[in-house]
């Protein structure tokens, strides 16, 4: 046998995403590239490693075992380029994150810097909501998440990065005074929610549980911009994290409405688990997060105690 280290990378992505065009999207390849190193990779074996049964790609159990080899084969040459970059006094590796979807607004700066000082470490971040985040946490398969509320069944350590506010917002048109009555405008118009595993899902409903709202009408959506389009459409009122408003808020697009018991006040805190054996990268990381942790704040995120 005579295959690569590109071809083992190609069948494994093929094998976690069961697609060849999301493997090419996700290798930065075309699908024609892809398709060419599977079949070249494939030729290799005289038992096939994937089948394709009406237009969906399945991995065979043949080759369920030769992804296990090829990811074990990939990490040992990362584990290998790694000590020799620290050898020489460098960093290198794979940093791998897991971010809860409104945390795309605040972890890039706490990136930035470091990905700029580190040329040999990669990047894998994956935003989602916070049920797949805690997965992938519990299951041991990324370095560090960010969420804004702790898990009660994960044992973990955190580390604070910023506060996290979250308010009831209408759109420039809204009526905005003290007086506002979220229990009867909730009784015929809608309130628009987040999809069930949400972090903001979970605390607005908690907030209308205590307050004793009962929305007559509710719309769900998959994610916190296309909830904040739907504000500033006009299609009804949410509660968000301010942490997304930056800019509709500065040009008016959207508008706060003062509410007693709000806002809503929790911490965006980078979490790992308890008595995880943290990898050189992953300490230089953490250590980086508290050297810099008042500096990203003070330079990017001070406009959040406006509010």
């Amino acid at each position: 046998m005579n295959y690569t280290l590109h071809q083992l990378q190609v069948f494994l992505k093929v094998t976690q995403t069961k697609s060849i065009t999301k493997a090419a999207e996700e290798l930065h390849l075309t699908q024609p590239a892809v398709s060419i190193q599977l079949r070249n990779f494939q030729d290799q074996f005289e038992i096939p490693l994937t089948e394709v049964l009406g237009r969906k790609l399945y991995v065979t159990d043949f080759g369920k075992e030769i992804a296990i080899a090829a990811e074990n084969i990939i990490n040992e040459v990362y584990a290998i380029n790694y000590k020799t970059q620290a050898f020489k006094g460098q960093l290198y590796g794979r940093l791998k994150l897991s971010v809860v979807s409104t945390g795309k607004y605040v972890m890039p700066y706490y990136l930035s810097k470091f990905m700029m000082n580190n040329d040999g470490v990669e990047l894998e971040m994956d935003v989602t909501n916070k049920t797949k985040v805690l997965k992938s946490l519990k299951n041991n398969e990324i370095d560090f998440a960010l969420v804004s509320i702790l898990p009660n069944d994960i044992q973990v350590e955190s580390l604070p990065l910023l506060e996290n506010k979250l308010f009831l917002v209408g759109n420039r048109f809204i009526d905005v005074n003290s007086n506002f009555d979220l229990k009867k405008y909730a009784s015929i118009h809608p309130l628009i929610y987040r999809e069930p595993g949400s972090a903001t899902r979970l605390s607005m409903e908690n907030f209308l549980d205590k307050t004793g709202i009962i929305p007559n009408m509710k719309m769900q959506l998959t994610s916190n911009e296309a909830v904040k389009q739907s504000v500033i459409a006009g299609l009804g009122l949410s509660i968000m994290p301010l942490i997304g408003l930056k800019n509709e808020l500065e040009n008016g697009d959207i508008k706060i409405i003062p509410i007693h018991n709000l806002p809503l006040v929790s911490s965006w805190r980078l979490i790992w688990l308890k008595g995880k054996k943290l990898s050189p990268l992953a300490k230089a990381y953490l250590n980086y997060i508290n050297e810099f942790n008042d500096e990203i704040r003070k330079n990017h995120f001070n406009w959040i105690n406006n509010y």
